[in-house]
């Protein structure tokens, strides 16, 4: 079994620099707009791939499994049908729909992610 040892008098590195943002939608029945979270844990490599370029034409990456996106009800539910058909029993996958006003802070790495590749031999 493995031990891993930590040197105590290191302190760990800090971020002071916090990335926020604020949205606002609406709850009247006439606002078509939706502020979505999608996050998801995709076993198999290609499918994974596949779900994220999905996901990219809807809206971008905040981390590597998690997408934020601004959508009229007519591409919401668009999106909603098209995920069934990309996962599997043993994926998951959660939608919110986020309404009212929202502020969103963040900490760490930037939102730039790479493309993955697949490459299968």
């Amino acid at each position: 079994m493995s031990q891993f040892r930590f040197d105590e008098t290191e302190e760990p590195e800090e971020f002071d620099e916090v990335g926020e943002y604020y949205f606002q939608i609406s709850e009247e029945p006439g606002n078509d707009k939706r502020f979505i979270l999608i996050i998801y844990d995709i076993v198999d490599n290609r499918r994974r791939v596949k779900f994220a370029k999905l996901l990219s034409g809807y809206g971008f990456r905040v981390q590597k499994s998690a997408f934020e996106a601004m959508l009229s009800r007519q591409k919401y539910e668009k999106l909603i049908a098209e995920i069934p058909g990309l996962i599997k029993k043993e994926d998951s996958v959660r939608v919110y729909r986020i309404t009212g006003k929202g502020q969103v802070s963040s900490w760490g790495e930037g939102t730039e992610w790479e493309e993955e590749e697949v490459i299968l031999i």
